[in-house]
């Protein structure tokens, strides 16, 4: 089974290293693999990071987050697409976990716990303890770290293009009604050990209020179709 391992990357110079080398020491042991930057017209240092490792590059002008990663996917040819964000490290086993998961013909993907660095804000550690319980609730899976057979992500269209903030929840969601509707007992998969480990950047930048109000769960779901709203993820990145 082979995997592609996809990182979406707009100006992510300061941490893409880091999260190549933890990917290709969690992929040592694999057998057959690809690792895929799809660089989204950085205007920094990203091109010249993921150069310096065994990668393949990929570009993407439109700034959708959607569209980079089904562009990483559009190029991919593994039996199963890894989506890594670029701020976020893997550990050991984890391409060992979703192997296991995915020998489960009935398994059509899924998604990675996440752990958060720590912050300067104390406050923040508590705020995403209470993400953590309402994403168990709602089953919101996030994107640091998903998974998906090749033929349904292209079956399903990959990431819905007309949302900007939060696509990553609506694809999980897609995928787990796809694998209730098809092939008896279909199902996703989530993995909790090992938890990737992904950068509390935002948290720790953002002004309190608009940290509370943007990464809000009923915030995201009623306005992830307005770009405007989302110019800290876009035009004004938080990096």
């Amino acid at each position: 089974m082979k995997l592609s391992v996809i990182i979406p990357a707009y100006n992510e110079e300061d941490y893409l290293a880091a999260t190549l080398e933890a990917i290709g020491a969690a992929l040592a042991d694999i057998a057959d693999s690809e690792v895929i930057v799809v660089d989204n017209d950085s205007t920094d240092g990203t091109r010249a990071v993921a150069e310096r490792f065994d990668v393949r590059i990929v570009t993407e002008h439109e700034h959708n987050i959607s569209q980079v990663r089904n562009a990483g996917g559009e190029n991919a040819t593994g039996e199963v697409l890894v989506f890594i964000d670029a701020d976020t490290l893997v550990r050991a086993g984890l391409f060992e976990r979703i192997i296991g998961a995915m020998a489960d013909d009935r398994c059509f993907g899924g998604s990675v716990a996440v752990e958060y660095t720590e912050s300067d804000r104390k406050w923040i550690r508590y705020y995403l303890m209470g993400w953590v319980f309402w994403g168990r609730v709602l089953k919101m899976r996030h994107g640091a770290a998903q998974f998906c057979r090749k033929g349904v992500f292209h079956e399903l269209g990959g990431y819905d293009s007309t949302i900007f903030m939060g696509e990553d929840i609506e694809f999980q969601w897609r995928l787990r009604k796809f694998g209730r509707a098809n092939g008896g007992g279909g199902h996703t998969a989530f993995i909790e050990e090992p938890r990737v480990l992904t950068s509390s950047r935002r948290y720790s930048k953002m002004g309190l209020v608009k940290t509370l109000f943007l990464t809000h769960p009923i915030t995201i779901l009623l306005t992830w179709r307005v770009r405007s709203m989302w110019k800290d993820w876009y035009e004004n990145a938080v990096r």
